[in-house]
C-alpha cells in the first residue's frame, strides 16, 4: 500500500534557545512522543551541545526520537520552529522591560527562519511574548495564522489550578481563561469560566462553600498575575509548567487537534482592536491558528482587553522609536 505524504513527513521541531525553558521543553517533548526529530540551536555552542548530550543519554527511557544540535539550515524542513531565545527575566523586572533586549534577537531569528523557506509554524515563547510575537510576525512577513505566541496558555492553567483548589473540583473539569497581555494587564474572563458546564456565577451558589466570593475572586486573579514573579524571586526562572504548556500547543499543531487555547495572535479588527498581538481563545491546528473565537465578553472584560491592547501598543511604539 502506498503511504501518503503526511505519513512520510517527519515531525521535526527546531528549538532556538538552549536555556532553562528551551531545554525543559525539549525534555517534556521527548517524553511526549510527539516529535520524530528535535533540533536545538543556540549561539552558546557549549550549552547547546551539553543539553543535547544530556537529553540523548535518556533515549532509552522515552519514545524513539532523534535529538541533535542544528544550524539555521534546519528551519527549511521544520514543522515547528519554537523560539525561546532571549535575555532571562531578572527578579523584579517586568516582562515589558525585557522588550528592548529581546526584540532584536527574536526579530533576527524570525527573519532567518523565513529566509530559509520554512513552511511550518513559528511559536514564540521569549518574553515579553505578545510584543515579540508581533516583532516575529512583522520580521517574517508570514500570515498571522502561522506566527503564534505562547500567550496566556500557562496563565490559564494557573487560573484553573487555583479554581480547582478553591472549589474542590478536579482541574480537568474546569474551563477558564486568562486573556489579554501575558503580563501585568492580563485579566480573568469570569464570564467564560465554567465548572461541569455550569457558569461560575451559577455554580458558586450551588456549591455553598464560598463566602465573600467577590474578594476571593480578586485574590485568585492577583495570584495568577503575580505567579511568575514569585517563582522568579524564589528560583530565578519559570520552566516546568511553561515547558508543559509548550508541549500542549505543539500537540495541537502536530496532531491537528483543533484545540482551543489562549494563545497570542495578531488582531485585525476583532473586538475593535487591531495591529497588536495578545491572547484570545483560538482554535489551533496543523495550519496554526485557524480561528479566533470571539466570545461575548462582558463590559468590564472588554474594557480590560482594550486596556491590555493599549499597553502593548505603547510598548510596540516605544520599540519603533529606538
Amino acid at each position: 500500500m502506498k503511504e501518503t505524504n503526511s505519513i512520510l513527513q517527519k515531525r521535526k521541531i527546531v528549538v532556538v534557545g538552549a536555556g532553562a525553558v528551551g531545554a525543559t521543553y525539549c525534555y517534556a517533548l521527548a517524553q511526549s512522543g510527539l516529535a520524530d526529530e528535535i533540533v536545538i540551536i543556540d549561539k552558546n555552542e557549549a550549552l547547546m551541545r551539553g543539553q543535547v548530550l544530556d537529553l540523548v543519554h535518556g533515549q532509552a527511557f522515552f519514545p524513539t526520537v532523534a535529538i541533535r544540535a542544528g544550524t539555521p539550515d534546519d528551519y527549511r524542513q521544520a514543522q515547528m520552529v519554537v523560539i525561546t531565545a532571549g535575555a532571562a527575566q531578572r527578579p523584579g523586572e517586568t516582562r515589558l522591560e525585557l522588550l528592548k533586549k529581546n526584540s532584536m534577537i527574536v526579530g533576527g531569528i524570525a527573519k532567518e527562519v523565513a529566509e530559509n523557506d520554512c513552511k511550518g509554524i513559528m511559536l514564540i515563547v521569549s518574553n515579553p511574548v505578545d510584543v515579540l510575537t508581533y516583532v516575529a510576525l512583522k520580521s517574517s512577513g508570514w500570515d498571522r495564522s502561522r506566527v503564534i505566541g505562547s500567550g496566556t496558555v500557562l496563565d490559564s492553567a494557573r487560573f484553573r489550578h487555583l479554581l480547582s483548589s478553591e472549589c474542590g473540583v478536579d482541574v480537568h473539569n474546569i474551563h477558564a481563561y486568562i486573556l489579554g497581555e501575558h503580563g501585568d494587564s492580563e485579566f480573568a474572563a469570569w464570564s467564560m469560566t465554567h465548572i461541569a458546564g455550569i457558569n461560575i456565577d451559577d455554580y458558586c451558589p450551588m456549591c455553598g462553600n464560598c463566602s465573600d466570593w467577590t474578594e476571593r475572586r480578586k485574590k485568585i486573579e492577583k495570584d495568577v498575575r503575580e505567579s511568575a514573579y514569585h517563582i522568579i524571586n524564589s528560583k530565578g526562572s519559570t520552566q516546568f509548567a511553561v515547558g508543559l504548556a509548550m508541549v500542549k500547543i505543539s500537540s495541537a499543531i502536530l496532531r491537528r487537534q483543533k484545540s482551543v487555547l489562549a494563545v497570542s495572535t495578531f488582531l485585525d479588527g476583532e473586538y475593535g482592536i487591531e495591529d497588536v498581538c495578545l491572547s484570545l481563545p483560538c482554535v489551533v491546528s496543523d495550519k496554526g491558528i485557524i480561528k479566533i473565537i470571539k466570545s461575548p465578553l462582558n463590559e468590564d472584560e472588554l474594557i480590560s482587553l482594550k486596556k491590555s491592547a493599549e499597553i502593548l501598543k505603547a510598548a510596540i511604539a516605544s520599540l519603533q522609536q529606538v
